[in-house]
């Protein structure tokens, strides 16, 4: 990924990953994680460690959103609520166990799961975050992860592959997409 984005990150005005999150709600994620959960991938292959980066000795366990969540919470983007989400896994400080905390991460903590839990989405926009650290672009490139909500299907359809609801929800979490977009690229 890091060799897929580097050339083009010095260049842009702005980037964002995008993944599904939770149902009826879009979060700005925050705070990234530097753990993966060990989930299996389309091979069914899954493992659970610190996200794996060149210069280990360097890596933080956290990156952070630099797109302008508080503009993007309070502006009418469309009818899914948008968050800030705050929330993080870690184990801290001199600790053995994972403990949730609201309000991200505390000062020497160890990463457990980001914002958006210990998925792919959340070691796609640490990588992303951190090479546009490490580039030296986290003052000038607005930059983090957005979840959109789950896209659902109409109420009793258990064997379509799409109807009036889905095509609905779809076109209406593209279009707030964009109006997200929107508000982080007028804050610049």
């Amino acid at each position: 990924m890091e060799r897929t984005l580097r050339p083009y990150l010095p260049k842009v005005d702005l980037f964002t990953t995008v993944s599904q999150g939770r149902v009826g709600r879009f979060d700005i994620e925050r705070t990234n994680g530097a753990w993966r959960g060990g989930f299996g991938d389309n091979d069914n292959i899954g493992r659970t460690e610190t996200v794996p980066v060149t210069d280990p000795a360097s890596q933080p366990q956290w990156t952070t959103t630099t797109l302008p969540y508080g503009a993007i919470v309070a502006a009418d983007t469309g009818r899914f609520p948008v968050y800030d989400n705050t929330g993080v896994t870690e184990i801290p400080a001199g600790g053995t166990e994972p403990v949730v905390r609201p309000d991200g991460p505390t000062p020497g903590s160890t990463a457990r799961a980001g914002g958006g839990g210990d998925y792919l989405s959340n070691e796609i926009a640490y990588r992303a975050t951190l090479l546009r650290d490490r580039l030296g672009l986290h003052d000038r490139l607005p930059g983090g992860h957005v979840h959109t909500p789950v896209l659902q299907f109409g109420a009793g359809n258990t064997t379509q592959v799409t109807d009036p609801e889905f095509v609905r929800n779809r076109l209406d979490i593209i279009a707030q997409v964009r109006a997200v977009l929107k508000v982080a690229a007028e804050q610049r």
